[in-house]
């Protein structure tokens, strides 16, 4: 391994409401929903939309103090960063820094699925934020579990609104000394 890049592995969009978002790029273009994810310690909620060898990533941020939350008061929602897919990211960096690239990630951390990733800066690249990352042998488990638990979450949240409703039926039904009528 000489530390190359593969392909493209997403370009991340960043939008202010990702329901909103999905009703474009789901509905309106067609691309399908692979899966939402929570990333705790960036402050955002991931949609992968599998395109061909590559994804669209939309990341909405959830807390206003986040990274992308800050880049999105700052530039507007739109393109976030471009990733590619490396075949070793350690290598990969340590040509980046042999070549005087600045990085915001000098050691690759965990993100999604759990695969390694990395951050150029974009003060080396001509103002693109460059994300690299590394398959882990895992992350294929990894996404499986967060599909599962996002399967589970949703039927949850399923026998709640159905509760509501039939709560809700109930209120309307009764009359207005509290008694239901029959």
């Amino acid at each position: 391994m000489n530390g190359s890049i593969i392909k493209i592995s997403h370009i991340a969009i960043v939008v202010p409401n990702l329901e909103e978002a999905l009703g474009f790029w789901v509905d309106s273009l067609g691309l399908p929903l692979e899966y939402v994810e929570h990333v705790e310690d960036q402050d955002v909620d991931v949609a992968f939309l599998p395109s061909g060898n590559s994804e669209i990533e939309l990341l909405e941020p959830i807390h206003p103090g986040s990274g992308v939350a800050r880049f999105m008061e700052k530039r507007g929602p739109g393109i976030h960063h471009i990733c590619f897919q490396v075949e070793d990211i350690e290598k990969m960096l340590s040509r980046m820094k042999e070549a005087g690239v600045p990085l915001i990630n000098e050691e690759p951390t965990i993100g999604t699925g759990g695969k390694k990733i990395a951050f150029i800066h974009p003060k080396g690249t001509g103002g693109v934020l460059v994300e690299l990352y590394e398959l882990t042998a895992g992350e294929s488990e990894r996404r499986l579990e967060r599909m599962d638990d996002m399967r589970r979450r949703l039927s949850q949240g399923g026998r709640v609104y159905a509760a509501g409703v039939m709560a809700f039926f109930t209120g309307l039904r009764a009359t207005g000394d509290g008694n239901s009528r029959q």
